[in-house]
């Protein structure tokens, strides 16, 4: 795992949902093809753009997070800036989308 991605859980989820930084969140599962696909892309995006807080968060381990985030497919994506949801997409997404909706 990649050192500039984040494992987020119910239990630091408060503290990254408050970071400085904007934040993309990755709802995925080990099991699920799209979120392989998409993985590799998110942990390009925090290598590359230290300016982000990015975290990944296991909805098979996290049920209540992705409850809360009424996360129904994945791999769902999250942009928080200033503790708020300002953007939520499901689906595999190119680097180029996501991009473009951290910097929305």
């Amino acid at each position: 795992m990649i050192m500039s991605i984040l494992i987020v859980n119910k239990n630091n989820f408060d503290s990254v949902k408050n970071s400085d930084k904007p934040v993309l969140l990755d709802f995925y599962a080990d099991w699920c093809g799209p979120c392989r696909m998409v993985s590799p892309i998110v942990d390009e995006i925090a290598e590359e753009n230290p300016q982000y807080l990015v975290g990944k968060i296991n909805v098979d381990t996290e049920r209540e997070l992705a409850q809360r985030f009424r996360v129904l497919s994945i791999p769902t994506l999250v942009v928080i800036k200033n503790g708020e949801v300002v953007h939520q997409s499901a689906g595999a997404k190119s680097k180029d989308d996501i991009l473009a909706m951290l910097k929305g």
